[in-house]
């Protein structure tokens, strides 16, 4: 707690520098012809969505770097002098961002506009409020706080709604590309669409319905294609669970007569191989697409290709059979 707040008094400080110089430009800039615009985002999906949106319009940054936790993230100094000259600021809304409030008192800058890309969007009731777990306790190592759900993008046609919401403010500050912004738009709405239709043929394949994961990421996906999330308590992407809470687990598991437990990217193998071995149920990853590992951004790996691959591991976690 006080690194953190030694962290937010240095950033204050830079950002007193920074705007003291800049302030009066600030205020009264707009985009010029010719001019990108300067746009960062808080989550890799909403960074796919606003650059393929956006196009050459835009340089798009995602502001936490691959392979770190999105849950966990602070901003640090840098990224609030970056953001101090911003247009726009996309971040997700839901309360997913613990920092959003922070960072929005802190900077200086007019000009910058900050969207929330689950505004409008019919939400669901966070983890804890009607699922179903496994293991002693509810809580998880997310930082995620609030009532609702805030994993909106992992269902195609609300993942929709939030491009449809960053269209609109590259419109608003950036009217001059309206057409070339919403053409791009509607070439995304179709591979959502497309995306909607592989997930329907899924749900009328599949022999299963019953989803156990490490994580309750996935309540959009299962609310909208008929699944049933169980979250396995205890199991977090930074801690392993006790040996205690870890008998409790594969005692649950045992009961059940799991096959295949689903478990995010970023979460420990050893919790993986400890469970199987225990077990004998089998490790998958189903990726939450909360962040991006390097080798998938050398690979050039976009939302659409990381959902086609969720959807393949669900095939087998279901039992799919056509």
């Amino acid at each position: 707690m006080e690194r953190r707040r030694v962290v937010w008094l240095l950033v204050i400080g830079c950002l007193l520098i920074v705007s003291g110089c800049g302030q009066q430009q600030n205020a009264s800039q707009t985009v010029g012809k010719g001019e990108q615009l300067s746009i960062y985002t808080s989550l890799f999906p909403l960074y796919d969505f606003t650059r393929k949106i956006a196009g050459e319009r835009a340089e798009v940054k995602n502001i936490v770097p691959p392979g770190v936790e999105a849950h966990d993230f602070e901003p640090k100094a840098k990224d609030m002098m970056m953001l101090n000259d911003a247009d726009l600021l996309i971040y997700n809304g839901a309360g997913f961002e613990g920092w959003i409030e922070k960072v929005s008192a802190a900077l200086n800058n007019d000009k910058l506009k900050q969207v929330d890309a689950s505004q409008g969007i019919d939400l669901l009731p966070a983890e804890g409020s009607g699922e179903e777990a496994l293991g002693e306790e509810g809580h998880h190592g997310h930082g995620q706080s609030g009532p609702w759900d805030p994993h909106v993008w992992l269902d195609p046609n609300r993942a929709k709604q939030q491009a449809e919401t960053i269209r609109d403010a590259l419109i608003e500050v950036d009217p001059a590309h309206q057409t070339e912004y919403e053409r791009n738009y509607e070439q995304l709405a179709r591979q959502f669409d497309e995306l909607d239709a592989r997930l329907d043929d899924l749900r009328e394949h599949v022999q299963q319905k019953s989803l156990v994961v490490s994580h309750a990421s996935f309540g959009y996906l299962t609310e909208t294609y008929d699944f049933e999330q169980i979250a396995i308590a205890g199991l977090s992407p930074a801690n392993e669970p006790t040996q205690r809470e870890l008998q409790l687990i594969i005692e649950q598991i045992e009961a059940r007569q799991v096959t295949y437990i689903l478990f995010e990217t970023l979460v420990s193998g050893k919790i993986a191989e400890v469970i199987k071995k225990e077990v004998g149920a089998e490790a998958l990853t189903l990726n939450p697409l909360e962040n991006v590992t390097e080798k998938e951004v050398a690979d050039g790996k976009d939302y659409f290709a990381i959902m086609d691959e969720n959807i393949d591991v669900l095939k087998k976690a279901l039992d799919y059979r056509r």
